[in-house]
């Protein structure tokens, strides 16, 4: 199969520090190329991931968000795309797929994932997208935030098995990585961490003007001998950090689409001590790979429990549910059945198919060129 992904044009696949949605995609191509697939990615040129790429902005453009930037860049890409003669695209934009798709033959399906809420804006935009566009979630948690929009296939984020490697969890400490703002709760894993007499490696994103004042104003006035300021770290950083961890805190306090540092850190054999909120009971098995908790004071608990855990098991749940490789499995069968599906009328969600939810009824002339 000849698949076109499109990424963003704000910052380079892989990602050199932090950047979840490029994380994924990075994984997402790698995954179909090691499957056999022919990847196309649509990016920018500083980019490094190993397939077939194009791109519009050698570097990119600032500020991140423009509009404009997007849309020269996704009208870039989609051309490539034809000039290469793709079977299917999957675009990673917030514009390409509502506003490019029709520039693609009939016969090419076109899937785009919505990597973040849905947010009222978001559930209008993707409600009203052209109907042969097909549409992924990341988690049943955000699917459940918008029961009104027709979603194909709910598909959990896969990482690097290879690279997030298993660690005896010799540390003396529990991590937070993440950005530094409310919604993370890097202030919350101070304390957490603190009453539980456990060292804490704070490693976060802190770089725009809500985050340095976030950090100014709430968290630096908690930071103690026993807090580590890691910054942003690089990937084998932050990789030997989860390694060596005894936890990953993650005390979010919105309903997070999914969670990648969660699957990373199960990949790692270090158990995650969560709050039960947004996707992560869908990723952390409570008493097994962590625990899942409701409050600050049973997370003060449960790390004083890490010992009832097995590490082992924790790579273990990685290795099977969150790979690339079977990420990349769930979107070659989307992708299949989106080429093999005929024309139909109206929404009609289907059972799970593959473990991936795919709608019946989407309005697509999609068939094989091959």
């Amino acid at each position: 199969m000849r698949i076109g992904i499109v990424a963003s044009p704000w910052i380079p696949v892989p990602p050199p520090a932090y950047g979840g949605t490029e994380t994924v995609v990075d994984n997402l191509c790698r995954g179909l190329s090691e499957l056999g697939h022919s990847v196309h990615l649509a990016t920018v040129g500083d980019s490094t991931c190993p397939v077939d790429r194009s791109w519009y902005f050698e570097h990119g453009p600032a500020p991140v968000g423009d509009a404009m930037a997007e849309a020269v860049h996704v009208r870039a890409a989609y051309q490539a795309l034809e000039e290469v003669d793709v079977d299917v695209v999957h675009d990673h934009t917030m514009l390409g797929a509502q506003f490019l798709s029709g520039q693609l033959s009939p016969t090419v399906p076109v899937v785009t994932t919505n990597h973040g809420p849905f947010t009222e804006t978001a559930r209008a935009m993707y409600a009203t997208r052209p109907p042969r566009v097909a549409l992924v979630a990341i988690s049943h948690a955000q699917r459940a935030f918008a029961p009104e929009v027709a979603v194909d296939a709910v598909i959990h984020h896969g990482i690097d098995t290879d690279f997030y490697r298993p660690g005896a969890g010799s540390g003396d400490y529990a991590i937070f990585i993440g950005r530094m703002s409310k919604d993370k709760g890097p202030d919350r894993a101070i304390e957490i961490a603190r009453r539980a007499g456990m060292r804490l490696v704070l490693v976060a994103k802190m770089r725009e003007t809500a985050e340095i004042g976030y950090f100014e104003q709430v968290v630096k006035p908690l930071l103690g001998p026993d807090v580590e300021m890691a910054g942003e770290a690089p990937a084998p950083v932050r990789a030997e950090l989860l390694r060596e961890a005894r936890a990953l805190i993650n005390p979010i306090r919105w309903p997070e689409p999914f969670g990648l540092v969660m699957a990373e850190s199960l990949a790692s054999g270090t158990p995650v001590v969560a709050l039960s909120n947004g996707a992560a009971p869908e990723i952390v098995d409570h008493g097994s790979t962590g625990f899942l908790c409701q409050d600050e004071d049973a997370m003060v608990e449960a790390l004083g429990r890490l010992g009832e855990l097995n590490r082992a098991d924790c790579r273990t749940a990685a290795e099977q549910r969150f790979s690339r490789a079977r990420m990349a499995s769930d979107h070659v069968a989307l992708y299949r059945r989106l080429l093999e599906t005929p024309s139909l009328e109206g929404p009609n969600l289907s059972t799970p198919v593959l473990g991936v939810a795919v709608r019946e009824s989407i309005t697509l002339r999609a068939a094989s060129r091959r």
